[in-house]
């Protein structure tokens, strides 16, 4: 009986096991959020939005976003080559963030009219440094099929993240205990992540050479020539709200709305990353064999989409409710913002993973362009509206027209049509 329920194809078995590991490491931190809101204040939130925002957007670019490349290769050792070059580059775009922050400490401080921040910019070098080497651990285990250790690590992350959390929270140490619980999180899952590369590929490290990482940088430059403005445009449409909500508005405003879409991303980003990290995989494998992703392409979408349709209802009939009874009193406007969020939230679901093609077929000038007007109507919203509920209702308008855009791109370019 048993073995009839079990997922008879390859995609669906490992999208099963990765799945697993990330509603458990889903359930963690959405399980505590109820005493996070408690023990945190949405200022507190709001602080920790502004430092996520900016190591955010500076880790877009710290492994020249060659880590995408990791995938492509048919030798595992052009790959592992590949993955030197990332970590090269984290480590150089890390001290340069360094030197940057300790010689213009005050002034980013003034320019972003929030003082509480300033001390905290010390630590944005490391939790870029851990973001790049993750990246490209991550990728190569992917590349790998070790899903059954990417479910882990996922859930170890949420644990340790969780556990700093709520031990600093209850500490009363404020902020500290959101920062350093994502830190200490990272260096755990990277960490797990090195060493089950070093214990499963012995030989592969000797063949990392100079020439080598030299040939691949020329080989796939396409990834930092056009993604890197692209993925920066993206990035930063997503986190300059946390920055622009703190500037224009105050913390608070600031905190309910990155709080809202930290609730509601979890679930999406843990479950659609599970499917993107088959279907990249198997993705790639089809359109260098047959020149098209048609098949997985169709069948990635119409689970997506059956996925996501009934919680996405649910949200816009229920936030306000479930947000209040859930989080307190106090956090009855963030449950605002995620019903107007809601449709944001369906199509991004959707479009994230299958806007993975983007990079299959080296069409990183699409998403480029595409990326860079997505940035551009974000900071618009913020211009054109006079209160923060109304920036919200813009900010998901302009998001949803976006994945739109971004589903019908990258099935283009899958040859569906």
């Amino acid at each position: 009986m048993l073995n009839k329920l079990k997922p008879k194809s390859e995609f669906s078995r490992n999208v099963l096991t990765l799945m697993t590991g990330s509603t458990i490491a889903q359930a963690i931190p959405i399980a505590i959020s109820p005493i996070l809101t408690r023990i945190y204040t949405p200022e507190d939130f709001g602080i920790f939005a502004l430092y996520m925002s900016i190591a955010s957007i500076i880790a877009v670019i710290a492994t020249g976003r060659y880590e995408l490349a990791i995938m492509l290769p048919e030798k595992d050792e052009d790959a592992i080559n590949i993955v030197a070059l990332s970590a090269i580059i984290t480590v150089i775009i890390s001290l340069l963030t360094l030197s940057i922050v300790i010689i213009f400490n005050l002034q980013i401080t003034n320019l972003l009219g929030n003082p509480q921040i300033s001390n905290w910019l010390y630590l944005v070098p490391i939790s870029v440094l851990l973001t790049g080497f993750y990246q490209s651990f991550n990728y190569w285990s992917n590349r790998q099929k070790q899903y059954k250790t990417l479910a882990q690590n996922k859930v170890i992350q949420s644990t340790s993240t969780a556990g700093v959390n709520l031990s600093m929270g209850l500490a009363k140490w404020g902020v500290v205990g959101l920062i350093w619980g994502n830190i200490i999180g990272q260096t755990l899952a990277s960490v797990i992540l090195f060493k089950n590369i070093l214990k499963k590929n012995h030989n592969l490290p000797t063949a990392i050479n100079k020439n080598k990482i030299i040939k691949m940088l020329k080989r796939y430059i396409k990834f930092p020539k056009y993604d890197i403005i692209s993925a920066l445009a993206n990035t930063s449409a997503q986190q300059i709200t946390h920055i622009l909500f703190n500037i224009i508005y105050n913390p608070a405003i600031a905190g309910f709305f990155y709080f809202t879409q930290k609730i509601l991303s979890m679930p999406i980003t843990y479950i659609s990353s599970a499917i993107l990290d088959v279907f990249k995989e198997q993705a790639a494998r089809d359109y260098k064999k047959y020149n098209n992703a048609k098949k997985i392409y169709k069948s990635t979408f119409i689970k997506l989409m059956m996925i996501a349709i009934l919680p996405s209802v649910f949200l816009y009939f229920f936030a306000v409710d479930m947000f209040v009874i859930v989080f307190g009193e106090k956090w009855q406007i963030a449950g605002e913002y995620a019903k107007i969020l809601s449709p944001m939230l369906f199509f991004r679901f959707m479009g994230n993973p299958l806007s993975f093609m983007f990079y299959i077929g080296e069409r990183q000038i699409w998403d480029m362009y595409s990326q860079t007007l997505l940035l551009c109507s974000i900071l618009l919203s913020f211009f054109w509206n006079t209160n923060a509920t109304q920036t919200v209702y813009f900010i998901s308008l302009v998001f949803s027209i976006f994945y739109i855009s971004q589903i019908f791109l990258s099935a283009k370019i899958a040859k569906i049509f």
